[in-house]
């Protein structure tokens, strides 16, 4: 079989863990679009590819192979604190960057609907022609020819407080006629008024747009609240990482120093084979212990290498930042506070501050607003309408003698607007209408039920608040027991030190087995492990009792 040639190898790998991420997320979403599949086959493609290529290729003659081990000693060293990595992550974290997306998404929703308080500007330009039937001496002719252009504008505005419509329209027309009994020829008629329509009880407090836009503004709290809360769980998600890697370093450490002692054993166990103090057997079983402390230690370094991705996963926005192809050493040390946790002001700022309690208790406010515009529906629509107005008049006037044009007085529309403007003929309207559904309406059905809705909802909230209360008080019940089980585990470590030195002193006087000395190792690994294990449960405690006080899990 080929070697694989380690740039093969690596390249294999990175595309690997650069398109691990995003499998989970493909199984779970919605089918992927046919460009976010193409990208995806693109770059299984150039994987499979560049893999094969360096398979194909055998590694240059004399050229030694080195192990991951060996690439990640080579590469640069990024010294980090857990409040950078916290850093790195709320400013390069993808899901947050999309996240943060949201509060703009609804800023435009919010400016869409209030685009219904726009003045809306209209106007109408047209010309017609007609030539009446002669039905009647008053045609003014048997073949009378009436052209009229009408050139009209207007204005509307909803009105916010009210929920009213004021509109002003301006209309101009010009009429041309054949007929003999017209007075003005071309006629000139301009006509400005205001209508103001007015809800008096259905949609006077709140119609449509303007719960839309309350309901809108509440919105956009949440997702400023859903913000803050995956702020909070990448916060969280990130410094468990920091620690799990901090972790794996530490238990490699250990590995290390158990099989460095498995391994003095053996050449301990070597000479007094030599010297005839000991039988050959208990080389061999040093020798088994040994290997198998090496084991230990190839798993500990894939585990540190596991954390170590997982915690750039967080920190990098992608595969180009240099800090993707760094070792990252965690220089932070795992804090044990002394003061003891006070549950009643945990519990007390989580109920006023989970963000799974602000967001239930502002879409309860949503539904109090819903409850309101369905409660004013149910109203009989009254609607006032007022309509005032004045108009012009202009145009050549005929001198009739005896019925016959004798002369012609010029003007136009200069004159329609002086009569307009002084306003010699003025008109108004002012009127109701009224309607109102016989019997049961749909409105009342969606009253009730937002109504029985909202009383859902405030004892979910109820419930909720039991849940927050439960889940406080259970991480600081975890981050006590965590930290008598830290305290438990160091004192277990000390001890197995002891022993194992004893036994290590028996052992060379002759007084032990090689089997007791083998065990008392085993032992101290053991203990040095449960007190890592402690140690980074009680750091994830505490990290989870801060968490559970702002937000509900991820």
């Amino acid at each position: 079989m080929n070697r694989i040639s380690t740039s093969g190898l690596v390249i294999g790998l990175a595309a690997v863990f650069a398109l691990a991420p995003a499998l989970p997320a493909f199984a779970q979403a919605a089918p992927p679009s046919s460009a976010d599949a193409a990208r995806v086959s693109e770059l299984v493609t150039y994987a499979r590819e560049r893999y094969e290529q360096a398979k194909a290729q055998p590694a240059p003659a004399g050229t030694p192979q080195r192990s991951l081990e060996e690439q990640a000693a080579s590469r640069p060293v990024v010294k980090l604190t857990v409040a950078q990595a916290v850093a790195m992550a709320l400013e390069n974290n993808i899901e947050l960057s999309v996240e943060r997306l949201n509060p703009q998404l609804q800023d435009l929703a919010i400016a869409q609907v209030r685009g219904a308080y726009r003045p809306t500007v209209g106007s109408t330009v047209n010309m017609t022609s007609n030539m009446p039937l002669p039905t009647s001496l008053l045609n003014g002719g048997t073949r009378v020819t009436n052209e009229v252009q009408n050139f009209n504008a207007n204005v509307s505005q909803a009105i916010s407080k009210t929920g009213g419509t004021l509109t002003a329209s301006f209309n101009n027309s010009r009429t041309n006629t054949t007929s003999t009994f017209s007075l003005l020829n071309p006629q000139y008629v301009s006509q400005v008024s205001a209508t103001l329509t007015q809800p008096l009880l259905r949609n006077f407090r709140i119609d449509a747009n303007r719960q839309n836009l309350r309901t809108g503004a509440i919105a956009r709290e949440i997702s400023d609240v859903t913000l803050r809360q995956r702020i909070i769980n990448t916060t969280a998600t990130t410094k468990n990482a920091y620690w799990d890697l901090l972790y794996s370093i530490r238990a490699i450490e250990a590995a290390r120093q158990s099989l460095a002692l498995a391994e003095k054993l053996v050449e301990d166990n070597r000479v007094r084979v030599e010297v005839g103090t000991l039988a050959p057997l208990d080389i061999v079983s040093a020798q088994a212990e040994a290997a198998t402390r090496r084991q230990t230690l190839t798993a500990a370094e894939a585990a540190r290498r596991t954390a170590e991705l997982t915690l750039k996963r967080l920190i990098v926005g992608d595969t180009k930042d240099p800090l993707w192809t760094a070792t990252v050493d965690p220089i932070d040390v795992v804090d044990v506070p002394a003061e003891a946790v006070n549950l009643d002001a945990a519990v007390t700022r989580a109920l006023s501050e989970r963000t799974d309690l602000v967001t239930a208790r502002k879409n309860l406010a949503s539904n109090d607003i819903q409850i309101q515009y369905l409660r004013n529906q149910m109203m009989p629509a009254l609607d006032l309408t007022a309509t005032y107005g004045t108009r012009g008049l202009g145009g050549n006037t005929f001198i009739r003698e005896g019925g016959v044009v004798v002369g012609e007085i010029p003007g136009g529309w200069s004159d329609a607007f002086r009569m307009m403007r002084k306003v010699d003929y003025p008109n108004w309207t002012l009127g109701v209408t009224l309607s109102y559904p016989i019997g049961r309406s749909a409105q009342d059905a969606a009253y009730a039920r937002a109504k029985v809705q909202y009383q859902q909802a405030q004892a979910q909230i109820r419930a909720l608040e039991l849940t927050v209360a439960t889940e406080v008080t259970n991480a600081a019940l975890q981050v006590e027991s965590t930290l008598r089980r830290l305290d438990a585990s160091r004192a277990a470590r000390q001890l197995s030190e002891k022993q194992l030195e004893a036994v290590q002193s028996k052992f060379e006087v002759g007084l032990s087995t090689n089997f007791f000395v083998v065990q008392a190792q085993r032992d101290l690994l053991d203990a040095q492990n449960t007190e890592l294990r402690a140690l980074l449960d009680y750091q994830k405690a505490l990290v989870a009792f801060e968490r559970v006080q702002q937000s509900a899990g991820n």
